[in-house]
């Protein structure tokens, strides 16, 4: 059977949790079956996580697309008359080239001619792959390749966060026909994968297929391989996490710079890269903490680095399913997060196996609890790493393939 998996943006070079998701199944599935990855990105690079070599990975895109793009420039709000002069002269230039592009084409047309391009040229990959089964990594993936097309393919999309964020505003700015797309997407599904069972509720009513509850895989690590709580003299607390405002890594510097003069043999390390990494350099140099609040960029060794914490924080917004939260859970760090963040309070259990804060000042209370005490690092540490073998990877992928098979079924059935 030929699998086609379809992440249409992120995969090239992208070190995130749907790249690693896809890049299991994928390493996963071609034990038994032909493999393809496709995405269309316009950037040189490859996949981040190591591909098996059987696996095809193709990116299809294409320059020479015909898609349209309207021309914006800032307002001026200068008084110099010439540069006002200038401007009203780029602003009328822009204007005429905006019509001969894109006509009088609203944002709402433009957005739906491009998505069109994009499905026929997907459509075009499609036929000629001829796959059995795809298996979107996104909403938008599966909206990518199905805008005004039909396949005759059954289609599994794999969900790696809450469901609505998918198809809402809530997270980030959706026009209200984007969103409209979106929904309509879901009727092009013949099953749908989601973390947990609390995360049915957010699917849309578009949605006709049958859903399975499917949890990201977690490394598994050894009894005699956890974190070794050791009441050495200088300790550690960790974050592993992209730096970026949802991951919230600003609130970790405060919670911690509030308690570092009454804990001065404790220090704070960040693990990660992002667009915020000036800002919380900024705030560590004004909080005059560089000595102990450490950015040490990307690392291709979470687990190493978490091995070397003794206290696991993450004050992240969202989430879908927090692999680095999961990863210091198995390796034994008791953890720390938001009680209204979706994804990390379906992990941790308040009070068993880390806390969960309602707000930076609980947040900061329940971190000098476990600053004082050994035990409770440990007892917490100790049972979240047991809490964690529940998503051993052949669990899982037992899960992913059993739901390909009823796919396949019901699909048969149809027929």
């Amino acid at each position: 059977m030929k699998i086609l998996l379809i992440q249409s943006k992120g995969f090239i070079n992208g070190a995130g949790g749907t790249e690693k998701v896809c890049t299991t199944l994928a390493n996963h599935f071609v034990n038994n079956h032909k493999v393809f990855i496709a995405c269309n990105e316009n950037k040189q690079g490859n996949a981040f996580f190591e591909l098996d070599y059987r696996i095809r990975l193709d990116n299809i895109y294409n320059p020479n697309i015909p898609y349209l793009k309207k021309k914006y420039i800032e307002k001026y709000k200068g008084n110099n008359l010439f540069q006002k002069i200038r401007y009203r002269i780029k602003r009328f230039a822009i204007s005429i080239y905006n019509k001969l592009t894109c006509g009088f084409r609203s944002n709402d047309k433009i957005y739906e001619y491009n998505l069109k391009q994009q499905a026929r040229h997907w459509c075009k990959y499609i036929n000629t792959i001829k796959p059995d089964l795809i298996v979107t990594m996104s909403i938008g993936s599966l909206l990518e390749i199905s805008y005004c097309q039909e396949y005759d393919i059954p289609i599994i999309n794999s969900t790696n966060g809450r469901p609505d964020y998918d198809f809402s505003d809530i997270l980030w700015y959706r026009s209200s026909q984007e969103m409209q797309h979106l929904r309509q997407a879901y009727a092009k599904l013949d099953a749908i994968q989601i973390l947990f069972d609390e995360y049915q509720i957010y699917l849309p009513d578009t949605f006709k297929g049958f859903c399975r509850v499917i949890p990201n895989i977690v490394p598994q690590v050894s009894d005699e391989n956890t974190v070794f709580h050791k009441k050495a003299e200088h300790k550690k607390i960790i974050m592993v996490a992209r730096l970026d405002g949802g991951k919230s890594q600003n609130i970790a510097i405060d919670i911690f710079a509030s308690l570092a003069k009454k804990y001065p043999n404790w220090t704070l390390h960040f693990w990660g890269d992002g667009e915020v990494e000036p800002m919380l350099r900024k705030q560590i140099t004004e909080y005059g903490l560089s000595a102990r609040i450490f950015l040490h960029g990307r690392t291709s060794e979470p687990l190493t680095k978490m091995k070397e914490g003794d206290i696991f924080i993450f004050p992240s917004q969202y989430e879908g399913f927090p692999l680095a939260l999961t990863e210091a859970m198995s390796i034994g760090l008791p953890c720390l997060g938001f009680a209204y963040c979706s994804g990390v309070n379906e992990l941790i259990k308040n009070g068993v196996n880390g806390f969960l804060a309602e707000n930076k000042d609980e947040m900061a209370f329940q971190l000098e609890q476990l600053m004082q005490s050994f035990e409770l690092r440990y007892k917490f540490g100790w049972q979240a790493h047991n809490d964690m073998k529940r998503y051993n990877k052949e669990i899982i992928l037992e899960k992913w393939d059993k739901m390909i098979i009823d796919v396949m079924e019901k699909r048969s059935e149809k027929i």
